[in-house]
Parts: structure tokens; sequence; C-alpha cells
């Protein structure tokens, strides 16, 4: 009769493989300690004001009463959300986040990447710093200062009223017109991050080989297959980033740059998700009704992160994770 000798476990397999990565990270920790210091202040800042805050989540299911705080506040279940969904104002901010959102996809993504691309192919270096600096600027002006400029040059005798005015259009502010509140948002949201969302296309492009140019060059390649052919594709994973952290807030439309130019008067196009929240939290105190709307909002948008993450896996092996 033939006995079986019980097959010894292979080396890194079983309790060995989960121990060895544990080891190899402690023993990381001890070599590089300092380093691992300098970032603990990161970490507590984002328990801190990120994650610990989160529990307050649960006021949308709840009555929410400050007299009695959050656990002692009465349950509500999902009253708030389906009186947001049944409301009157639900398509209407629903509708307006989205829109504006995908004009500003359309419109105000490939602004960097196309301003990048033109620099990069300009040959004047002063030129192309003085473009650099020129783009720039805006980023650095206060919000406030913008949306201040933007209803100068927007009144009924400014810049750009009077410039719509000559080419056939309305003789007064045109914030006041619901139909041109998106162009003017939009618009001067590209004016002012075109040249700081450009930097990290310009990072990018200093990593590509500059052999594959010559080489091309040799080949007799012009200079829009060369950007074609390697500027564009050495810029793509880049993108793809770029582009799911990207519909990843597709529904947080700044609300302090709607709250600062909106009025009543263009509510039907401007009103957005964010800004109904202000005004129902904190001009109505129904916190409880703009915490489930907040809710409702951060769900979407964190579903839209998980799906274009995992399309860009699926279709070219680039991903967030």
């Amino acid at each position: 009769m033939k006995t079986y000798q019980q097959a010894a476990p292979l080396p890194g397999t079983g309790e060995q493989a989960r121990t060895v990565p544990r080891m190899n990270l402690l023993r990381d920790i001890r070599k590089n300690k300092y380093i691992y210091l300098m970032l603990l202040p990161v970490l507590i800042f984002y328990v801190a004001f990120h994650y610990a805050p989160m529990y307050g989540a649960i006021v949308a299911f709840k009555h929410f009463s400050p007299r009695l705080g959050i656990l002692g506040s009465p349950w509500a279940g999902l009253e708030h959300f389906r009186d947001f969904f049944e409301g009157p104002y639900f398509w209407r901010t629903f509708r307006n986040t989205v829109t504006i959102s995908f004009y500003d996809l359309i419109f105000g993504f490939p602004a960097p990447i196309i301003l990048a691309l033109l620099l990069n192919e300009l040959r004047l270096a002063w030129f192309k710093k003085l473009v650099q600096t020129i783009t720039y600027m805006p980023h650095f002006i206060s919000l406030v200062v913008i949306c201040g400029m933007i209803k100068e040059f927007s009144g009924s005798n400014g810049l750009i009223t009077t410039i719509v005015q000559s080419l056939g259009g309305p003789k007064e502010s045109i914030l006041l017109l619901p139909e041109y509140f998106r162009t003017v948002f939009i618009s001067s949201g590209i004016w002012q991050q075109v040249g700081w969302g450009s930097i990290i296309y310009l990072a990018a492009l200093s990593n590509i080989d500059t052999e594959q140019y010559e080489a091309a060059r040799i080949d007799g390649a012009t200079r829009w297959k060369q950007m074609k052919h390697i500027t564009l594709p050495g810029m793509l994973p880049t993108i793809v980033i770029l582009l799911i952290l990207n519909l990843g807030t597709i529904l947080n439309v700044g609300f302090e740059k709607i709250i600062l130019l909106y009025n009543p008067l263009t509510y039907e196009t401007a009103d957005v998700i964010s800004s109904y929240v202000y005004r129902i939290g904190l001009q109505e105190l129904n916190y409880s009704f703009s915490a489930a709307v907040g809710l409702f909002n951060s769900v979407i948008n964190f579903s839209m992160v998980i799906m274009a993450n995992w399309i860009s896996r699926k279709v070219n092996d680039t991903s967030l994770w």
C-alpha cells in the first residue's frame, strides 16, 4: 500500500505571503521614518476635516434640530429625498447643473490642452514665456474680483454688452437675461483657468523623448503629423486621468461663482444643485433637506468616477486605480 506525504507549501504562499508585505512595510517605515512623519499632518488633516465629518451625513435621514443634536433628532427616513425628487425645483436644478457641467467639459476641458499644444509649437522662448504669464495671471485673481469685473463688463454700458449690442444683441445687461448666463459663466471660467490648467499638460510634454521628434523629422513627418502621432499620444495618460477627475465633479458646479453672478431673473438657467442647497440650508435653515440634496449630489459624482475609471481601464489600461 502506497503512502503519500503532504506536499510542503511553496515559498511565498499562505501565511508567509501575507507576512512578507507587512514586514516590508514596517522595514520601510523604520528606514524612512522622517518622510512618513512629514506625511502625518496631511493624514491628520484629511481624517479631521474630510472623513470624521462624514458621520453628519445621517442628517439627511433625520428631522434635524440644533437643540436635539444629530443623534437626538428623530428619524425621517427617505422623506427629504422624496420631497426633493417630487419638488418643483428638482428638474430645473438638475438640468442646469448637468447642462453647465456638460458645456464646461466640452469647451473648458480641451482649452488647456489646446493652449499647451500651441505653446509647445512656439520657437521664440521670450514670446512663449510672455503668453504663459498673461494666461496664468487670471488664476491668481480673487473670484470675488473676477465676478465684480464680469458684472462691470456685462452691465448696461459695459464692454461685453457694447460688443453684443454691436452684433445685434439686446441693449441691456446680459447678466439679467437667462439665455446669456451660461455663455458668460463658461467663457469667463475658461479665461480664468486655461493658463493654469495648461501647466500639467506642459509638464507631460516635457517627458516625451525628443529623439522621437528627430526620428519623425528624418522620416519626413510634418509638424502636424508629429503632434498627431507623438505629442498627443504622449499626453494621453494625463488627459485620461484629468478627464476621470473632471467627470467625478460633473455635478459640482462652483456655487460661489453662481451665487455671485445670478439673480432671481436668471434662476431658470443659472440655479444649480449647489446654489439650491445653499439657499435651502443656510438661508431657509432647512438643514436636513439640504443635506439630502447634497448627499444625492455626492453619490452621483462618486458613481461617475467609478464608471469613468472602469471604462478607461477597459479601453486603454489607464486609470486612477
